[in-house]
């Protein structure tokens, strides 16, 4: 029995560690909005961290949503602007954007100051009405 609960505490702890180190403590300010549901907002912040994962060395400190204020009739037509990069017969209804704060890695690498903190990282996502988040633009604004 002990070498059971021995090995299922190992399994346990190994899950703890796999995951996407990048993120481990992130701060996630949802704001508040007329026009989003936590849910909607948690679906574009993972597609924004997928995104993320790929930063090898980075990592994110927190999240915030921009507001209800940009999710406006500008910034659709500027998501449908892009939209011949990305999803050429979708026309974009909707629109969110957050800011973040991270870290990039010790030594730079992949256009990055070495071991810099980014704030007010910007991220523009667009989806048509109900349809799933894409990520359309980020950087610093």
């Amino acid at each position: 029995m002990k070498k059971v609960l021995g090995i299922l505490l190992a399994v346990v702890y190994g899950v703890g560690l796999v995951g996407c180190g990048s993120v481990k403590d992130l701060r996630i300010d949802y704001g508040t909005s007329d026009i989003y549901t936590q849910e909607d907002m948690d679906a574009a912040i993972d597609v924004i961290l997928k995104e993320f994962d790929t930063w090898d060395g980075c990592e994110m400190h927190s999240i915030s949503y921009e507001g209800d204020d940009s999710c406006n009739e500008d910034n659709i037509k500027w998501m449908n602007a892009f939209k011949k990069n990305h999803d050429k017969g979708e026309v974009f209804t909707q629109c969110i954007g957050f800011t973040s704060n991270f870290h990039s890695s010790k030594d730079g690498g992949e256009g990055w100051n070495e071991d810099f903190e980014y704030t007010n990282w910007q991220w523009w996502l667009a989806r048509s009405e109900g349809g799933e988040w894409k990520l359309m633009t980020w950087g610093n604004g």
